[in-house]
């Protein structure tokens, strides 16, 4: 019983609860997600769309989520959080009923790109709102749990999604519309707004230096504020080696003998030491500079993506799975935390919306030039991008110590600040 208190103290003891009905609604927004998982399958197998096609309304798909990205990082900053979850999750389940019936491809295809934008608006606005009731010295914590929800919920998602398209392509869809109301239901009943307005409903504009913030601040900020971008470009690497696993590792498993059984005990590996393992690394990274510790994750990456050159068996390929799952592992709190730091408080969900901006760009980067790389370079492949996650793993060192005078100075700006209506956090 005392080693359990110990670690609900070290990974989840003062947070407040509004943390706690956000985190249910994205664990229940993830594990019903399950439907655009098996779009391609449905796309071939029940409406005889060609291959081609098919990786088409994919790519629409795709192309949707970067521009919902911004837009709800836009409208999360505007309207607030709340508002903006409740629009997404809404927005979504009504497309998902229309998917559901839909039979012409051309429609399929667009509302696919419509799916794409609205599954994508609620990132920036969860992260907001998570830092908007977390207080500063817990949200390492936060994050934490927040990565392990959504891999929960993905691990959740994955194992549904085959039993209901076994059953019903229209059950799939109609599922996922019921989970993502479900968790509309969560947020409009538990959640309040977070973000905080002054007494006249504004949202408040701190007293930042002019080098950090321009008189009109909005989306240009994100896009013009050097030390966030350089944090933002180390991210993408990272993203970019992350994206090895769903992109280029097949085929250099299949070239190595191997079916895809053994790529997915591989994918399971991973997902399961997330799922098991994830709550402890708070008690691991705490203690130690944030950008240490993304360097040494980032470094992990390199060296687990970087083995590959050698892999002629499973057993090679499982080794590099632990390898860089723990590196994955250990990034996600503070990668979170500093994307949160580095906000002006009223661009909080606008960054956050730049940041997420890798992971589709990462999307489509890593199987587009990892497949020209693979088939000529072939396991050489792998030794450039380990040693991409390892120049990767230096900036972070050369870049963190600036970026921390950066965070703390906009602390002391913050803390001068007259007090805000605030939200309630329980």
């Amino acid at each position: 019983m005392r080693a359990l208190r110990h670690l609900w103290h070290d990974t989840a003891s003062g947070l407040p609860a509004t943390f706690w009905y956000l985190w249910a609604g994205l664990l229940i927004n993830r594990a019903g997600a399950f439907a655009m998982l098996f779009l391609p399958l449905y796309l071939t197998d029940a409406r005889g769309a060609s291959e081609s096609l098919a990786g088409t309304v994919v790519g629409a798909y795709g192309a949707g989520g970067a521009a919902g990205v911004l837009l709800g990082g836009v409208l999360a900053d505007r309207w607030g959080r709340r508002a903006t979850l409740l629009a997404a999750h809404l927005a979504t389940a009504a497309l998902m009923v229309a998917l559901a019936f839909s039979r012409p491809l051309l429609l399929i295809a667009v509302l696919s790109a419509l799916v794409g934008v609205v599954h994508s608006m609620p990132s920036p606005a969860f992260v907001a709102a998570i830092v908007d009731v977390v207080p500063a010295e817990r949200r390492s914590r936060a994050f934490n749990l927040q990565f392990w929800a959504f891999n929960l919920g993905m691990a959740v998602a994955a194992l549904l999604a085959g039993v209901l398209a076994q059953a019903s392509f229209t059950a799939l869809f109609l599922v996922d519309a019921g989970a993502t109301l479900t968790a509309a239901a969560v947020i409009g009943l538990k959640v309040p707004e977070t973000l905080r307005r002054t007494a006249d409903g504004r949202t408040p504009t701190p007293s930042t230096p002019m080098a950090i913030r321009p008189r009109r601040p909005g989306l240009h900020t994100a896009l013009t504020d050097r030390t966030f971008l350089v944090f933002v470009g180390l991210t993408f690497v990272l993203a970019v080696l992350t994206m090895q696993t769903s992109t280029i590792m097949p085929l250099a498993m299949r070239a190595d003998g191997l079916g895809p059984s053994a790529y997915g005990v591989v994918v399971a590996l991973g997902g399961a030491m997330i799922v098991l393992g994830q709550l402890f690394v708070p008690r691991l990274i705490d203690r130690h500079r944030k950008h240490v510790v993304l360097a040494v994750s980032t470094a992990l990456l390199a060296v687990g993506f970087g083995v590959l050159a050698v892999a002629d068996g499973l057993g090679v390929y499982l080794g590099a799975a632990v390898v860089w799952t723990v590196g994955s592992m250990l990034a996600a709190p503070p990668n979170a935390q500093i994307n949160a730091d580095l906000a002006p408080p009223q661009l909080r969900a606008r960054y956050q919306s730049v940041f997420y901006l890798t992971f589709p760009a990462a999307a489509f980067v890593a199987p587009t030039l990892g497949g020209v790389s693979l088939q000529h370079l072939g396991d050489r492949h792998w030794l450039i991008v380990g040693g991409l996650g390892l120049l990767a793993a230096l900036g972070h060192l050369l870049a963190g110590p600036p970026r921390e005078r950066r965070v703390e100075a906009l602390r002391r700006t913050a803390d001068r600040e007259p007090a805000m209506d605030r939200v309630p956090t329980a």
